[in-house]
């Protein structure tokens, strides 16, 4: 794998880029030599985050971890991403576009299968989308209690979607086609 690292607010020390390539290097197994990984590293207050992205075509591997200690964000950060890479395993190899990311052993050893994570929807709802403008679709979604909430944009005569962001904020997602 090849790692593009970079610090936001902190300097990125030889042991931090130590640690990266003895941690994520567990990833190896799975991803192909020309993967790339960005890897950032940022501080705020007392908090110490990493966030690791690894980019394919059609997906995208992304975690995040958030600690006291930069060095227990990056072992964390390196579990989310191994359970996310065997987790959906069957279901990225299955679109072969992305079969040329990982190692040949990975995708075809059944040690990593993991049938129990299957997703399975287990509720379906139908409900009639009525127009109104994003404002009020805000406050239908608050008085529903749901954190995000789909309607027709009375202006545009599209389906989008309203949802709750950290601040106590609003989000607004408009799909073009």
């Amino acid at each position: 794998m090849n790692y593009i690292i970079s610090g936001k607010n902190i300097d990125v020390t030889e042991g931090l880029r130590s640690a990266v390539f003895d941690k994520l290097g567990r990833l190896e197994k799975f991803f192909s030599e020309d993967t790339k990984a960005q890897v950032t590293f940022s501080v705020e207050k007392e908090r110490q985050k990493i966030e690791v992205t690894i980019p394919m075509k059609g997906h995208i591997i992304r975690a995040e971890q958030v600690s006291d200690d930069m060095y227990v964000s990056i072992d964390m950060v390196v579990e989310t991403i191994e359970r996310q890479v065997v987790r959906y395993k069957k279901k990225i190899i299955d679109q072969n576009q992305d079969a040329a990311y990982f190692q040949n052993a990975f995708i075809e050893d059944d040690d990593y299968d993991d049938e129990d994570d299957e997703i399975q929807i287990i509720r379906s709802k139908r409900f009639a989308v009525k127009p109104m403008y994003p404002e009020d679709a805000c406050v239908q979604m608050e008085l529903l209690g749901h954190n995000f909430y789909v309607f027709r944009n009375a202006e545009t005569d599209e389906v989008n979607v309203v949802y709750k962001r950290k601040g106590n904020t609003y989000g607004l997602i408009e799909p073009e086609f």
